[in-house]
């Protein structure tokens, strides 16, 4: 027998958005690493929010909303409230009730500056990357580096000379015009630069994104955001090393971009033993590290461009949505923060 059409005008329910998750939901997980990470910055908050005033949106709603934007690849902030609104999976990670108001997008405009003034998300970022070195996730002797591009949120027209005097028109008829980093920058996002990946290949207004990680795991355990220029991608490696901390020699595997005389020297002076792939002419590369049969450890370097490829397609990151070194920087950390979660809740982390 066919049953009744009834539509009711108004919901009730008396299941929580709990026990409405499956048991099995893959943010189950994550929210419990989320979670035992936002409990060790109860004083941090504390210190970076006035006690006097209205009370604010709590902090930790609003990084648990933006790695749900992170995650589920939504595209502004004012979709992810409107999903937010209705979608009870989204309330119940970020911990709103039922019935409980969502804020207006404007909240995140006027948090960010907030969060990235007091390094909010970088402490984050450190205590997921601290919990999984508990876990024993951390193998601390197999590295890879690499860097990638990150398109910037600016237009090639944006690109007009320095000098006031020298523009002409909007700068849409750049034709003849010989354009470059030392004489032309971005009016829309004046700390982007005009970066070819390979010769030949055109000119891109971008950023230089790069990763240090675990080989085994394939966590991201350091990263950094800078200016493209030629340098930035051996100094940066340097950097990541030196922020790893740490006097047991360890191996580091880079692609034939990091094969260079001065780098490798920096390599051995901090104990690290190079894992670079070599270059047919002039390496730097001996066989101090290729006689040795780990070095083969260099094809497992190959997989961190699989996490260049989830940032850029579910994260986000292949075109920029922010302006300047600072904010791309923030939504950089924030991303690889999401990354994180996503590998140790599928590593089976309690």
């Amino acid at each position: 027998m066919r049953g009744a059409k009834v539509e009711t005008g108004a919901l009730f329910s008396y299941l929580s958005p709990e026990e409405r998750v499956p048991a099995d939901h893959p943010l189950r997980a994550i929210r419990v690493i989320v979670d035992r990470a936002l409990a060790e910055f109860d004083g941090h908050f504390n210190q970076i929010y006035s006690d006097l005033g209205r009370p604010s949106i709590p902090p930790e709603y609003l990084l648990r909303a933006l790695l749900l934007q992170v995650f589920y690849s939504v595209r502004s902030e004012r979709q992810l409230l409107e999903q937010l609104d209705y979608n009870l999976l989204f309330r119940w990670f970020v911990g709103l009730g039922m019935d409980a108001p969502v804020w207006v997008p404007t909240v995140f405009t006027k948090k960010r500056d907030r969060l990235l003034d007091n390094g909010t998300v970088q402490r984050f970022f450190l205590t997921v990357v601290e919990q999984a070195r508990n876990q024993g996730l951390l193998s601390e002797e197999h590295f890879s580096v690499d860097g990638t591009l990150l398109e910037a949120w600016a237009s090639q027209k944006s690109f007009q000379p320095k000098d006031p005097d020298d523009r002409q028109g909007d700068g849409s008829d750049f034709r003849g015009q010989k354009r470059s980093n030392d004489t032309h920058a971005s009016v829309t996002d004046p700390d982007c630069r005009l970066y070819k990946k390979a010769p030949g290949d055109d000119s891109r207004r971008a950023f230089l994104a790069y990763v240090l990680t675990v080989n085994r795991q394939e966590l991201i355990v350091s990263k950094q955001v800078t200016t493209a220029d030629g340098t930035a991608e051996v100094d940066a490696a340097v950097q990541l090393l030196d922020d790893l901390g740490g006097t047991n020699r360890i191996t580091l595997g880079a692609d034939k971009g990091y094969d260079r005389h001065e780098f490798v020297q920096n390599l051995r002076d901090r104990n690290v033993t190079p894992h670079v792939a070599r270059k047919c002419k002039g390496s730097a590369i001996d066989g101090r590290s290729t006689r040795h049969i780990g070095y083969t450890s260099i094809r497992v370097r190959k997989r961190i461009e699989s996490i260049f490829g989830w940032m850029k397609t579910v994260g986000g990151m292949r075109k920029t949505r922010f302006r300047g070194l600072d904010r791309v920087g923030l939504h950089f950390t924030l991303v690889s923060t999401a990354y994180n979660l996503v590998r140790m809740a599928r590593l089976g982390v309690a």
